[in-house]
């Protein structure tokens, strides 16, 4: 009995002994780091946006009098001059208002000729009752009366001059509506929309409506780039740009920063800001609507020193509380300053102060204090700090697990049953 215990126990042993060995690995094995090396080079910092192409000028033409389209004369990309006749109403009940209007200016001034004669016949009899009335052959009440319809006369010729005033007031009214009946192109350019068919009526109210629509010049374009309030502050004017459009995916187009609008562009309590890029397109590839991705170049070196943004993410705590050296206290650093939270902004081109780990001489990881600049996402300007060309520093740590299949492990000591050590997390 006693041999079969031991026998068990024997096998237990060495089942556990296995799986650790085999999870654990033999001995001490030392941690392999991944490493970057600092070299100088160029950073360029941007901000992205998306944003659409318009024209620089558009002008929307509408009709100022309600009737139907008889005829157009200008279609989708036909090239107008200013003055061009790009459509016509029918002008039958305009005419004939007009002709109302005319002949009612006729009868106004009819009766205004009626009314200086008749003021001029008051005014002969006024004249002979007061010579009349002067050899005393009429009555006080008789020369009342003379002056009183020579006055009336008077007044009715002014209100008949005032009637051919507003007579012809409206006859110019008529004139016009008549006149806006041609639809004329008030601008230069090319028609880029067309609302309206021949046939359609046209209804002129509180609102105009939109016949055509065009662009003074398409050689010269615009980006209406949204970018978000996070971004907003580093953009200004002059600064240049880059963006593509999916028409041409292998073209890159450049562009200069015209007009940053304050008007805050609100959508799902998303602020963002208008940005105006100016754009030459005199190969006339760029079309009104499309869709761009723009990159404004918000900062730019030359000649600096980088680091892989990846080695501010190293903490060697991941890596299994190996030896430091040189770590500097926590909120403390090297240069001086609180190793906490910052308000400089890298991509502005603020100094902020962070740490990496280079590799020493023992080969032991040791902490070094910079001060960052500028980014562009994969690698970072330093500022300050004790690094240079062709220094190692840490971006992440090699398993020694790793390269080991788990088809190769004994049965029942897979990747499922498997414990992860703290070799294994990396970064």
């Amino acid at each position: 009995m006693r041999k079969y215990l031991l026998t068990g126990l024997l096998v237990v042993g060495l089942v556990v002994g296995v799986r650790y060995f085999w999870v654990n690995g033999v001995g001490s094995t030392p941690i392999a780091y991944r490493t970057a090396t600092i070299e100088k080079g160029s950073i360029l910092a941007s901000v992205g946006a998306t944003g659409t192409i318009n024209p620089v000028t558009s002008v929307q033409i509408g009709a100022q009098v309600t009737g139907k389209i008889i005829s157009l004369h200008a279609d989708f990309n036909s090239v107008v001059k200013a003055g061009d006749i790009i459509a016509r109403i029918d002008p039958s009940l305009f005419q004939t208002k007009r002709d109302q209007a005319a002949a009612n200016l006729i009868n106004t001034k009819a009766m205004w000729s009626k009314a200086r004669a008749d003021l001029a016949q008051r005014k002969r009899e006024l004249d002979r009752t007061r010579q009349l009335f002067s050899r005393d052959l009429v009555s006080q009440n008789e020369l009342d009366v003379a002056m009183t319809a020579y006055e009336g006369a008077e007044a009715q010729r002014e209100v008949a001059a005032a009637q051919i005033k507003q007579a012809q007031a409206l006859l110019d009214t008529a004139n016009l509506d008549l006149k806006y009946t041609v639809i004329r192109s008030p601008v230069d350019g090319i028609v880029i929309a067309r609302n309206v068919e021949v046939g359609q009526t046209v209804t002129s109210g509180f609102t105009t409506p939109d016949l055509f629509l065009i662009a003074l010049d398409l050689t010269k374009m615009q980006v209406d780039a949204n970018v978000s309030e996070a971004d907003i502050g580093g953009i200004r004017e002059g600064q240049e740009a880059t963006f593509s459009v999916d028409a041409y995916p292998n073209v890159v187009f450049h562009g200069l920063v015209r007009q940053i609008r304050n008007a805050p562009i609100i959508v799902q309590n998303v602020v963002t800001y208008d940005v105006v890029l100016e754009v030459d397109n005199a190969d006339m590839r760029l079309k009104p609507g499309m869709t761009a991705n723009v990159s404004i170049t918000v900062a730019h070196q030359d000649e600096v020193l980088m680091v892989p943004n990846a080695a501010f993410r190293f903490s060697p705590e991941k890596a299994g509380g190996q030896k430091v050296q040189g770590k500097p206290p926590k909120g403390e650093s090297s240069l001086g300053q609180s190793s906490g939270p910052h308000s400089g902004s890298g991509k502005t081109g603020q100094a902020a102060e962070k740490t990496v780990w280079k590799m020493s001489v023992g080969g032991d990881p040791v902490a070094v204090a910079i001060r960052s600049g500028i980014t562009d996402g994969q690698v970072t300007e330093i500022r300050e700090g004790d690094l240079h060309p062709g220094d190692t520093v840490i971006v992440g740590i090699i398993s020694p697990q790793e390269g080991r299949k788990g088809g190769k492990l004994p049965p029942g000591f897979g990747p499922s049953q498997q414990r992860t050590s703290p070799r294994e997390k990396g970064i």
